[in-house]
């Protein structure tokens, strides 16, 4: 591993005041935008002037929609399978079996044989088969993959030296909302007294609110770990008021403590978590696993799959349908890890962190910009690597109707305003030609194609299908194509529904527990709120991505980190 620190390389400063750089920033800020709305306002322009074209453009776009929707659905079940393997693995067993090396080999050769003659076993009854079935398969599993991750043993790290931190940053959520997340790793398959809490509050919550939450939860988790940190972070003049300055912050106060403990920051993994994530109990083995056995462990960032279940029997249904579309589209992203980049609760390498210089402290997105930063620092080489284990988050929940969609318009707006991340990534890549060309281009048409469907893609399959027929004039609606317009399109979204089954379906498999507060009947709203989704996906989804690329345009850039309220209903 190659451990020499570029000194004098720097991540760009969205706030720049070089002239040049603020050119290039000013250039590449206002690409997206100026993307987005050529293509709403083409959309009514061109089917005044060119209804044919466009009438041939939509019956492509649909097909294309079709592919779509089939390759999500498709890849979200073979997650969804993967996710559903990996959490009947025991990773604190394979942790300790791997470093047996060959022995380990025989050992499980032998068991899956020996597994294989029970099963034949004629007089044992079907519960039992099926269980010696599963059994027999995990054991395959993991006999593959040890035998590919021995080819490195010489690289393996003893993982009863490797510490886990789990940063949870809060800015103004009671102990109520934190209390169950850290539970939930105390409660991990994973050794306590490796584990260290480090909660990071912020000096804009009141003194009083702040030392209520930090007694209840020392007193509540006291003894549990291997240590509980607090820190308080107050925004400096160069800083946002944002998650990113407050992580940045307790990070450097993490590094002086592990100094002082004398922990090397290689054996460290950071987990930064959103306060109410609440991990599944083999997350910490497998991240764990994945670290240790990894030989290029510090050049790799590690990604559960998001999902927001904590409160999705309490909120209302257009929220169901946004939060599950999200946890799909991530189970996709991790079937193809050239393609990942980290989101909102993931793990670093903590000597990476350090090494690229923490989070950048004027940003909004502090999740996806630490993967770019650390991909631009390692010129290229720095990937991420999918944990498939699901971690819990909380969906947005308000105190009435209207208040929750109000929300969840503010959360969709400050993830499409992610965006920031275009014009920083352009201008490093501008300057860092030891990435390929080629990856520079993919990455950037990757982000760049990402929030423009976005933004536009609901509003194209919602309306362009009508557009020529109400402006293109009496010529073209008197031409076959016009007549047979609406029931190609109709045919095409009929058969791109596939992908709406495939939903509810994977909805349901994913959906936890009804609480006993709810009747059986609330499953009927689980499935009928799928049939909302053409409606909703303009309104809290496409039009949270054109407002926040059209703020950029206008610079009117948003000077802080909105924090989504944290309410549960009892």
């Amino acid at each position: 591993m190659d451990d020499v620190y570029k000194k004098n390389w720097v991540y760009p400063d969205p706030k720049t005041i070089d002239p040049k750089e603020r050119r290039l920033q000013r250039i590449f800020e206002v690409i997206p935008g100026l993307l987005t709305w050529a293509t709403l306002i083409g959309m009514f322009l061109f089917s005044w002037l060119l209804p044919l074209w466009v009438a041939i453009f939509i019956i492509l776009f649909d097909m294309y929609w079709l592919y779509r929707t089939i390759y999500i659905a498709s890849y979200s079940i073979m997650a969804y399978r993967k996710m559903r393997r990996w959490k009947q693995i025991d990773w604190r067993y394979r942790l300790r079996k791997i470093f047996q090396g060959d022995a380990l080999l025989s050992e499980l050769r032998q068991e899956i044989k020996d597994l294989e003659q029970e099963r034949k076993n004629k007089n044992i009854s079907r519960k039992l088969r099926r269980r010696l079935k599963q059994r027999i398969i995990e054991r395959k599993s993991f006999l593959k993959s040890a035998s590919h991750d021995l080819r490195h043993r010489d690289a393996f790290l003893d993982w009863e030296k490797v510490y886990h931190v789990i940063l949870f940053p809060t800015a103004n959520e009671d102990a109520g909302i934190i209390a169950p997340a850290i539970e939930k790793v105390k409660q991990s398959n994973y050794p306590n007294n490796r584990i260290i809490i480090l909660l990071a509050m912020e000096e804009r919550e009141s003194e009083e609110d702040r030392e209520k939450k930090k007694k209840i939860l020392l007193e509540m988790f006291k003894g549990a770990f291997f240590d509980f940190l607090v820190t308080v972070h107050k925004v400096q003049d160069n800083e946002m008021k944002c998650k990113a300055s407050n992580t940045s912050y307790a990070a450097r106060k993490l590094k002086k403590y592990l100094e002082e403990k004398n922990i090397p920051l290689e054996h460290v993994i950071l987990s930064n978590f959103d306060c109410d994530t609440q991990i599944h109990p083999q997350y910490l083995a497998a991240l764990t696993y994945a670290y240790v056995t990894e030989p290029n462990r510090l050049r790799r960032a590690y990604q559960p799959l998001p999902m927001y279940h904590n409160n999705l029997w309490d909120t209302i249904a257009p929220v169901r349908v946004i939060v599950t579309g999200s946890s799909f589209w991530h189970m996709v992203e991790s079937m193809r890890p050239d393609h990942m980049v980290t989101f909102s609760s993931h793990s670093e390498p903590f000597k990476t962190i350090v090494e690229v210089g923490y989070w950048p402290v004027n940003v909004i997105s502090e999740d996806s910009v630490i993967f770019w930063k650390a991909y631009n620092y390692f010129d290229g080489d720095y990937q991420v690597k999918p944990i498939y284990l699901p971690v819990s988050l909380d969906a947005v929940l308000g105190n009435n109707y209207w208040h929750t969609i109000k929300n969840q318009y503010k959360q969709k707006h400050r993830w499409a305003y992610g965006i920031e991340n275009f014009p920083l990534l352009a201008r490093a890549f501008w300057k860092n030609k030891k990435i390929g060309l080629g990856a520079r281009l993919k990455y950037l048409l990757i982000m760049l194609e990402g929030h423009h469907s976005w933004a536009t893609a609901p509003f194209i399959l919602a309306l362009l299908g009508w557009l020529p027929l109400i402006f293109g004039g009496e010529r073209f609606n008197e031409s076959v194509l016009a007549h047979n317009l609406p029931y190609i399109t109709r045919y095409l979204m009929t058969v791109s529904m596939i992908g709406l089954v495939a939903a509810m379906f994977m909805g349901f498999l994913l959906m936890p527990p009804r609480p006993k507060k709810y009747s059986k009947k609330r499953y009927s709203y689980m499935f009928f709120q799928w049939f909302m989704a053409p409606f909703i996906a303009p309104f809290l989804g496409a039009s949270p991505a054109v407002h926040a690329q059209t703020r950029i345009i206008l610079k009117k850039y948003m000077g802080e980190f909105w924090v989504t309220e944290k309410i549960r209903r009892q």
